[in-house]
Parts: C-alpha cells; structure tokens; sequence
C-alpha cells in the first residue's frame, strides 16, 4: 500500500511540475467535452445520437447495416461505404450534416472550460496553443464567457472568413519616441486550432472558407467543413483549411524555431493514426514530453505510448510514469480536475 500511494504522490508531482512548466500546448480530444454524460457524446455512442437525423434512409440503413455485420464503430462503417477515391462519398456528408444537426442545440455547463481558459490566458508565455479534435464550440463560447481573448483562425462575424495569418499576429503597442521605439505586447489571445473543423465552418464555392454563428444552420449550396470519422481524416487535412491547421500542429511539435516542450492531451484515446504520427515523431527529441489524461485506453494504445521514457499517462486504471506502471487514479485523468491544475 506504502508503495502504491508513493507512486500516486510521485506522479501528481510531476504532472504539476509539467503542467505549470514552460511552452506547453494542448490537445483536446471527445473525452474534453463529455463533462460525465451532460456535454457532448463520445465516437462510441455517436452513431446512435445521429443516426435518426441521417436525411437519407436508404445511407441510413447502409451504415447500420455495416455496424449490425460486426464493423468497428461508426468510422469503420464509413470507410467500408467508401471507395476512397477522389470522390467523397455521400455517407459522408449526411453524417456531418447530421452531428452539425445533434450538436447545434446543445448547450453544457460552461464551468469547467471557463476555468480552463481563464488559467491558460493567466499564463506568462504568449500564444498559448490548443489544438482541438471536436466539433463543439466549448472553448470558444467559454472563452467569450470569461472575456478571454482567443484566436482560431477567422476574422469577421456572421460569415467569418478564414485567415490562418492570425496566428502569426500579435497585439501591442509602440512605446517611446521616434528615435527609439520599443514594442509591447498588451494582450496573448489563446490560439485555438480545430484540426478537424467545428459546428459552422463551411466552404463556399465563391466566398471562401467561412464560419457562421455555431447556433445557425449554414447557407444552402456549401459545403460542411467538418471531418466525421473515418479514414478520409488523414487525406482531408492536406487540403484548406485543414493544411493550415496541421502545419502549425507540426511546427509547434518540432519544426518551429522555438516549438513546445510538453504536449498535454486531455480526453483523447489516441485512435487517429494521423494525430499519432506527428505526436510520435515529436517524442524523438530529448526535450519534449506528452502528458496523456484519459479516462482509459485501448490495449493497443497502451502498449504504444505506456513504455516511453519521455510519456506520462494516467487513466482511470492504472498509469504510467516515463515507463514505470501503477496504479490508476481516481480523478486525474478527468478533464474537470485538469482544468483546475494546468
């Protein structure tokens, strides 16, 4: 017992020496968003939020009929309708169109990412980055809600437009005279990047890359810019908005000048291979660590990312210290106690 509990102190003490080091970003997966069954729903039990809201019966019955024959999941049901070539098909489209149609109503506590972002726009270092898997507005409207300045990307207000430029900016004002002037920055908004789109992104053939308001439906003759599950993930992030996105993920974790140092993912189960990729080639420098907090893993993913010297992972049943193993934790892999420690 002696030797379980130092474990468990050993370990809070070094995720709160990590959390509250320098240039950390942050990785959101569903596990973020569920908030105990009161937000928003898990890959595991989406197809049957949305399935009544499939337009299409006949796609409808198609997917179903994947699932009721032993696929895995709602992604898997997807890439075994899917050809995979050029042309997307429109199981696709209908499952977007149906969790936009789900997720458009909802409206969770805001509490726990509140106080998330308020921590993160505390923090010293400037342009804190979180890069988010999910759909859902949580952090935007949380951070609207705690007056935190934040940047993902769009600029305007009904129909935003995308400008990945924004990134780069960076707000202050010139202090001195004329002959000597000196910059200084006022405000560090948090840089929110949706790696697979949101509620409200939409392209227009003539007007671009746009975001609406996440309440609204988008306009008629557009296409929805958010990525349902399935194998197509890896192909759609080469192309706009989405190559933007993923070349500043890739830089922060190890092709900018000064990327991160600690990569904290949260509610994240580490399914995507393409998310994976970028995160293990990361794990090759000396100085970069990634914390893994969820609720639990795959046996797969386990074996993967549990025996790395510079991983820590904690879910429910037992964790894992740069490759030392113990027990779970009660609540630390939670996104609820994370929020009140980073």
């Amino acid at each position: 017992m002696t030797a379980e509990l130092d474990f468990i102190h050993i370990l809070e003490t070094k995720v709160r020496e990590q959390l509250r080091a320098q240039r950390v970003g942050y990785l959101l997966g569903a596990g973020s968003s569920y908030l105990s069954g009161t937000g928003y729903p898990l890959a595991l039990e989406l197809w049957d939020k949305i399935k009544n809201c499939i337009t299409d019966p006949e796609k409808r019955d198609e997917i179903q009929a994947k699932l009721d024959e032993g696929a895995n999941g709602l992604e898997h049901a997807l890439d075994l309708l899917d050809d995979g070539g050029p042309v997307e098909g429109s199981h696709r489209h209908l499952v977007a169109a149906a969790i936009a149609e789900v997720f458009r109503p909802l409206d969770p506590s805001l509490d726990h990412h509140v106080e998330f972002v308020r921590r993160l726009a505390q923090r010293p270092h400037p342009s804190v980055k979180v890069f988010n898997l999910n759909y859902d507005p949580l952090i935007e409207r949380a951070a609207e809600r705690a007056r935190v300045r934040l940047s993902d990307g769009f600029v305007g207000h009904d129909h935003a437009f995308f400008e990945p430029a924004v990134f780069e900016e960076r707000i202050g004002r010139i202090r001195g005279t004329y002959r000597s002037r000196q910059f200084e920055e006022t405000a560090k908004p948090i840089q929110l990047l949706k790696l697979h789109g949101s509620v409200g992104w939409y392209e227009c053939r003539t007007s671009g890359i746009r975001r609406c308001a996440f309440a609204s439906t988008i306009p008629e003759h557009t296409k929805r810019l958010m990525i349902p599950p399935q194998r197509r993930k890896a192909s759609d992030t080469m192309s706009p908005p989405y190559s933007a996105l993923w070349s500043t993920f890739r830089g922060a974790l190890g092709q900018d000048r000064v990327p991160i140092n600690r990569l904290v993912c949260i509610g994240y189960g580490f399914a995507d291979e393409h998310v994976n990729t970028v995160i293990e080639n990361a794990l090759a420098r000396t100085d970069f660590t990634v914390l893994v907090f969820t609720e639990e893993l795959s046996a797969a993913a386990w074996a993967q990312w549990s025996t790395k010297s510079n991983a820590i992972v904690v879910t429910e049943k037992r964790c894992s210290l740069k490759g030392n193993v113990g027990d779970g934790h009660c609540d630390l892999w939670n996104f609820e106690r994370i929020a009140k420690e980073v």
